[in-house]
């Protein structure tokens, strides 16, 4: 397993050797954000702000300006938190193709609390005009990214969590665009759909369900915003149900993201996320056993589900 921060620096160093526009910009995040090798090799590249991410939004959307290829990183956290005015009025208004790479996002700070998490970013991003949102789920979804972003020419806020992760591509024969889903397990008894770290324990939930004889439809929806809308609509035509599952509030995410979708063409809906509590202590995976949105927990919701009967159209919260 390879955390996705490591190859988003590993990738974005060899990028960086050919291309002297690539810039990184940090927030005394070089640690957290694995940039040592980058700052040490390519010390003209490079761009530490000290613990003021505000400025680095702004110092990036500058750079931007003047045709750099500007990777704006750190957590996830206070980039979406603190930084949030000069992200709306200084990237996205202004239309300034700064790449805003969150790491740690979610849950993956664990035990250091609701400081730390990161569950509203893709409520608050989803609003701003000019402003795309991905959360890849492994390292090599991860590899193709940078390599996409390099020349890709809007602003794009990446949500990259902090820990190794489990592969859900076995190689590199898969295609990644921007504003389309991959389906990993076909089906059309129902659909599990995830984004970024919950899309492995998706895809798991799903291989279980399909040993038990019930055909479920895996859909990773890595990207939020441009977004698979058609993914979504024949998901819902063709399986009849749908779970969300997010590292983050139910409340504006990928389960609002799919319901909004659906307001016209109704079927039952249930969101697997963070409720409207503080998260409880712990690591990401005790967090994510929690919650359910691990394998285990994502099998026994979608079993549970496909139990219930309805006879109208449900949205169904946790």
């Amino acid at each position: 397993m390879i955390a996705c921060r490591k190859i988003f620096t590993d990738t974005l160093l060899t990028l960086a050797r050919t291309d002297r526009n690539i810039i990184a910009v940090t927030t005394d995040a070089r640690g957290s954000v694995m940039l040592d090798d980058f700052a040490n090799e390519l010390p003209e590249q490079f761009v530490e702000c000290g613990i003021a991410e505000q400025n680095a939004v702004g110092i990036s959307a500058g750079l931007a300006h003047s045709g750099k290829k500007v990777f704006t990183c750190g957590p996830a956290c206070f980039y979406v938190a603190r930084s949030l005015e000069q992200i709306k009025v200084d990237v996205a208004y202004s239309r300034n193709d700064v790449k805003i790479i969150g790491v740690s996002g979610g849950v993956a700070y664990g035990a250091l609390g609701a400081s730390h998490h990161s569950l509203h970013d893709m409520a608050v991003l989803r609003t701003f005009p000019g402003m795309n949102i991905v959360l890849p789920s492994d390292a090599r979804q991860t590899k193709k990214l940078v390599k996409l972003l390099v020349n890709y020419p809007e602003a794009v806020y990446v949500r990259i969590g902090r820990a190794p992760v489990p592969d859900v591509y076995e190689n590199d024969d898969f295609d990644f665009t921007i504003g389309k889903a991959n389906v990993l397990l076909e089906g059309n008894d129902l659909t599990i759909i995830g984004t970024g770290e919950t899309v492995y324990h998706a895809y798991q939930a799903g291989r279980m369900l399909h040993k038990k004889g019930i055909k479920a439809r895996v859909l990773d929806m890595a990207s939020i915003k441009p977004y698979d809308r058609d993914a979504i609509l024949y998901a819902a035509r063709e399986t009849g149900r749908i779970i969300t599952v997010e590292e983050h509030s139910r409340f504006g995410g990928l389960g609002s993201l799919v319901t909004e979708t659906l307001a016209e063409s109704p079927v039952p809906v249930k969101i697997i996320g963070i409720p409207d509590e503080n998260v409880i202590h712990g690591n990401s995976s005790e967090i994510f056993a929690y919650y359910g949105l691990d394998a285990a927990g994502i099998f026994k919701a979608a079993l549970n589900f496909i139990a219930q009967k309805y006879t109208d159209y449900q949205f169904i919260l946790g």
